[in-house]
């Protein structure tokens, strides 16, 4: 059998899955509302894998895809939609991971997020982070954000991406985009000359070692609007994972500008909806108040979760906060509560008792999600 990628993508598409994954010994594997489907269609042998990547790579692609045994990249369908793309070798064959990506940004209300979300677009200088998973959502949360930022303001905008997934379109502001591997070397090589290209506005797709938080902070502490990646779990642990990736004797200068940069933390995952219907985002949101700035200067990190508990007024929610409000509205059922819980023996009780904890509060999501699969 000659198998042709774009077809494989139609269907993905046309079954509005996420994912579309390609490995030797098994069917063509989409991704629907979480859960793993194989196609009707034999099964991939190695020549079948090589040949689909074959299509999907320029030459320079395939040598680095030869070089170095993986490669991100992006892949267009015309008349389909975008592609992020992950080839790499296992058991040495060729396997092929593609992520669908829509053409069309969604709004942050198409996508059930909180409102308060909308509020950090209007920040001229500082550091947003957004963690979760692979596959939460935080690119197309960072994607809305900045299509509302060129909607409303007038400024220079720079994406660093690994790859580009979301393509944007100059409106009030000017926007360039720059993809990892094409374009600059490295996030760490394309930040610092992000610097001297004059931006108001920073996103780095993922902040992967010391020197590109290193940097990261520095523009949010020269006047810059950053917003970055990391794959943490919670507000804490990003908090955490910022300063530890320093060596100890740097760590204190850290804490004082971090405390000084930070916006807030986006903590995001993605749950099948109950009715099987696509999926919902579940959000922690910590704004950096001038508590939780003295608790990082202070290295009490592990008292912030207190602050976001008591923090509703301000659009702050712990993660078990919005599993439960989402549970109550009956948007996901309680074993995917259960499942993405920080505590999730504290959350069972809860659910039993239905009823919060006193002094626990809640901030009611938005209208349930369109955008998300």
């Amino acid at each position: 059998m000659a198998w042709q990628i774009d077809p494989l993508l139609r269907e993905a598409v046309t079954r509005k899955a996420s994912d579309l994954h390609l490995s030797v010994g098994l069917p063509p594997v989409i991704r629907l509302h979480g859960e793993l489907i194989p196609l009707e269609a034999p099964t991939l042998e190695p020549p079948d894998t090589a040949a689909l990547a074959r299509q999907i790579m320029s030459e320079k692609q395939r040598a680095i895809f030869e070089e170095k045994g993986e490669l991100d990249m992006a892949y267009s369908s015309p008349g389909l939609a975008r592609f992020r793309v992950n080839v790499y070798s296992q058991r040495g064959s060729t396997a092929i991971a593609m992520r669908v990506v829509n053409t069309e940004i969604p709004t942050l209300k198409s996508l059930g997020l909180p409102d308060v979300v909308k509020t950090f677009s209007r920040y001229r200088k500082g550091i947003l982070l957004f963690t979760g998973p692979t596959g939460s959502g935080k690119s197309t949360t960072q994607a809305s954000l900045i299509d509302l930022i060129n909607q409303e303001r007038s400024c220079h905008i720079i994406t660093l991406e690994d790859p580009i997934e979301y393509l944007h379109h100059n409106k009030n502001s000017m926007i360039n985009q720059r993809e990892i591997g094409q374009d600059s070397e490295n996030f760490a090589v394309a930040l610092r000359s992000t610097l001297r290209q004059d931006p108001d506005v920073i996103l780095v797709g993922e902040m992967r070692d010391l020197e590109t938080i290193s940097i990261a902070i520095t523009a949010a502490e020269t006047g810059h609007l950053v917003m970055a990646t990391l794959h943490t779990v919670d507000t804490v642990q990003t908090i955490d994972r910022v300063i530890d990736v320093f060596p100890p004797h740097q760590q204190q200068q850290i804490r004082v500008q971090l405390a000084n940069t930070l916006i807030g933390v986006i903590a995001q995952r993605l749950l099948r909806r109950r009715d099987g219907q696509g999926r919902v985002p579940a959000v922690e949101i910590m704004i950096a108040n001038p508590a939780v700035r003295n608790m990082i200067r202070e290295g009490k990190i592990h008292q912030v979760y207190s602050v976001i508990q008591t923090g509703g007024r301000q659009g702050m929610q712990l993660m078990d906060s919005h599993l439960e409000a989402l549970y109550r509205r009956g948007l996901i059922d309680q074993q995917g509560a259960l499942e993405n819980a920080t505590d999730p023996e504290e959350l069972a009780k809860v659910l039993q008792r239905g009823q919060l904890e006193p002094g626990r509060t809640v901030s009611r999501p938005a209208d349930s999600p369109k955008r998300y699969r």
